[in-house]
Order: structure tokens, then sequence, then C-alpha cells
């Protein structure tokens, strides 16, 4: 009778609904956010030369234009995967609706797109100049549309085009802000999602946007010289550094308080989403996003900051800490949209994800739409000179 009684009690300890059994919102829509968190973390970058002035961010600064451009180009592409019908997304033009949150993405989205695209073709308008006097052939004809078969770079052309440039990186930074801060309203909109419904989840998926971006451009800007045999940019790596130092403290402290807000108000929801941080995401969240993907880039930065370093040592921990914040912002994207949906709605239990390598969502697709802005960044490098010193200017 007590074993009886033991097992009754075990499956009214994990009682999930039919309906919670799967998990509806997969891998794609986990990448879908880190996409576009890396195009907003990029673009803070570019954001800070052009319009702040930071002198030092001058190397990688044109660089992160492209990068945020081939990343943008594909923000739609797990989203279209998801879809069970992918071509009925043009409703969303066709029939617009501003009321709705889902479609505002299209909005926002046909807006960045925009602004970010002239922005690149009016810091590289000098060199598309150029180039075109150059190229023949198909290429020729390529800078004829970017340049508008305008050839003018008078003084006043040329103050113009700086002016327009400021305007247009002070537009895109509420647009890019927008952009990411959007999916963490929509996921902190469901209501019926404890793990989700937090003003804070907008707050912390915007940080963490701008840590991902920002490690991406350190560690791409020093592989990629290293590959190419150019010399790196100390003082533009210590100040890349820097600002990632400033962001991944906030992202980390918002995603600690809002667990410990939790915690301590123990709302109604809370012993679900304590044995949820326990539980399930035990090893995801407070063993791999926690202790090793935050405590140890902390640590490292803390060394970075105060220790003195030969220029080469400070270049592979910076490397090595992007590579690893990288990681961190993934594994907290994963936390939020597999982790939110592993609780019942029964609150009182949950279900488990495996990702398959070959599924429409799987492991297998997630690495080709990863390595799809990859070679449009190659592509955009044929056109557009990544680095200030190509065109033989200094970069000091």
């Amino acid at each position: 009778m007590s074993g009886f009684h033991e097992g009754s009690a075990m499956l009214l300890s994990n009682f999930v609904l039919p309906n919670d059994l799967h998990v509806h919102w997969s891998m794609m829509i986990v990448l879908y956010p880190y996409i576009t968190g890396l195009v907003d973390g990029a673009f803070i970058i570019a954001a800070l030369y052009y319009l702040f002035d930071i002198k030092t961010l001058k190397p990688v600064a044109r660089f992160s234009l492209l990068f945020a451009l081939a990343f943008l180009c594909c923000a739609t592409i797990p989203l279209l995967l998801h879809l069970g019908r992918p071509e009925r997304n043009f409703n969303m033009l066709l029939t617009p609706n501003p009321s709705s949150a889902m479609a505002g993405f299209g909005y926002i989205y046909a807006v960045s797109m925009g602004v970010l695209g002239f922005i690149v073709l009016f810091v590289y308008r000098e060199d598309l100049v150029r180039l075109k006097q150059q190229s023949r052939g198909m290429m020729k004809l390529i800078y004829r549309l970017l340049t508008f078969d305008c050839d003018d770079l008078s003084p006043k052309a040329m103050a113009l085009n700086e002016r327009l440039i400021k305007i247009l990186v002070g537009l895109g930074i509420p647009v890019a802000a927008v952009l990411h801060g959007y999916v963490g309203f929509i996921f902190g909109g469901v209501k019926a999602n404890p793990t989700w419904s937090t003003p804070l989840m907008p707050v912390i998926f915007l940080f963490s946007a701008c840590v991902s971006g920002i490690s991406a451009i350190v560690l791409a800007y020093i592989v990629i010289r290293k590959l190419t045999g150019k010399a790196i940019d100390g003082p533009c790596i210590i100040t890349c550094i820097k600002t990632l130092t400033g962001f991944f403290i906030l992202a980390f402290s918002f995603e600690m308080l809002e667990v410990f807000s939790h915690s301590y108000l123990k709302s109604g929801y809370h012993h679900m989403v304590e044995g949820l941080l326990n539980g399930p995401l035990a090893a995801s969240f407070w063993l791999w996003q926690v202790k090793i993907c935050s405590g140890i880039p902390l640590v490292l930065l803390g060394v970075m900051a105060f220790i003195k370093l030969s220029q080469t040592r400070y270049n592979l921990l910076a490397a090595g800490v992007s590579a690893i914040l990288l990681l961190q912002v993934f594994i907290m994207r994963w936390n939020v949209v597999i982790g939110g949906q592993l609780m019942s709605k029964s609150a009182r239990g949950y279900t488990v994800f495996h990702p398959e390598w070959l599924d429409k969502e799987g492991i297998l697709s997630v690495i080709v739409v990863m390595i799809i802005p990859f070679v449009i960044l190659f592509v955009l490098g044929k056109i557009f000179p990544f680095w200030s010193d190509d065109r033989g200017e200094s970069i000091d």
C-alpha cells in the first residue's frame, strides 16, 4: 500500500499535460535571437567610432558594419525554417497589422536593413568611387550601382557624407536596440510562462546581445588578421575588451538579479521555476552558463584589467574570453527559449528536450545556418575592403 502511495506521489509531482510533452519553439528559435544579438553588438562597436568618435576603434569600425550586415541578412532564416508554410510570411506585408507584436518584427527588420545598408554605402563612399575607377567588367557595374554612378568626392560632398553617417548611426542605435529588445519583449509578454514573464527580459536580451556581438568582432578581427598575416592593433583590442567588460557585467548582473528576485519574492510559480533551475536546467544554467561561461570570463577580464600583460598574451586572452562569452550567450538563449518550455502548464512536472542531428531544426541545420552569414561576409569582403589599412591608411 505504501508503495502505491509513493508511486502516485511520483506521478503527481511530475504530471505533464499532453500538449506540453513536446518543445514547439526549438533550436531555430534559439538561433534567431542569437543572430540578431550579434548584429546589435557589432553595430555598437561601429557606433562608438562613427558617432562618439572613439578613435581607437577605427581598425574594426568598418568591419563591424559589414559583420552586422552579413548577419542581418540571415536574421530571418531561422524563423522561416521554423514555419511550416514559410511563404505565408508575405501576408504580414500584404495585410499589415500594427498592433501585432509578431508582425512588428517585419517592420523593425525592414527599417534596420535600410538604415544599415545606407550607413555602409556612405561609410565606403570614397572607396567605392576609387574602386569603380580601377575596376572593369562586372565589378565596375557593381560599383556603379553602389555609388549610384556618382563620382563626386569634393570637400562639400564629403562633408555632407560625414553628416549623413552621423545622422544614420544616431538613428541606427535605437533601431538596433528595438530590433533585439523586441525579442525579449516577445518572450516577456508570454504571461502564461513564469520563466519568461518578467519586465527584465528585454533588458537581459539587449545587454547579452551587446556581449555576443562585441565578442564576435574581437574574435573575428584577431583570427582574420592572424590568418592574413596582418598586424593586430593593440589599443583597438584593449578598447573593445573594456567595452565588452562593461556590457558583460551589466548582462550578468541582470541575469542573476532576475533569478534572485524570483527566489526572494517566492511568487506563485516560484516552486516550479526553482525546480526547473535545480532540475532539468541544473547543468546548463548553474554549471555552464553561470560557473564556467560567466565565472571564468569574469576572472580573466579581471586579470586583463589589473595585471600588466604583453600585447601577444593580451590578444590571446581576448580571443579566449570572446569565444567563451559567445558560448555563454548561446547557452543563455538556450536556457530561456528551451528551458522555459520544459515546465508543464500543470505546474507539477517537467518535460525533456533532446536535439536531433538531421531534424529540420536539428544540430546540422543550426551549423549550416551559422555558416551562411560568414559566406556572405566573405562575399562582402570582395566588394568592400574590411580594414582601413587596406587602402594605405595608418591605423594608429
